[in-house]
């Protein structure tokens, strides 16, 4: 998938509960439920149990970090 679409779809959830799916060390998965809050250029952030986390569009791409709607 490219970054162009990848940003694209992540845009279009600002504001919206989503699930994170985020790929660890040691084939270790995390899974978070928060809400997308801002996009840039290079990173979106998460607002996950009052705390903000960034991701790149590029894990994205590559699949270490996973996004559903919720």
């Amino acid at each position: 998938m490219n970054l162009d679409k990848v940003k694209e779809e992540i845009s279009s959830l600002v504001n919206k509960e989503v699930m994170v799916n985020v790929s660890g060390s040691r084939n270790k998965r995390q899974m978070y439920k928060g809400i997308i809050n801002n996009v840039y250029s290079n990173i979106f952030t998460v607002l996950i149990e009052g705390v903000n986390k960034s991701f790149t569009y590029s894990d994205v791409a590559i699949g270490d970090v996973k996004i559903y709607h919720v």
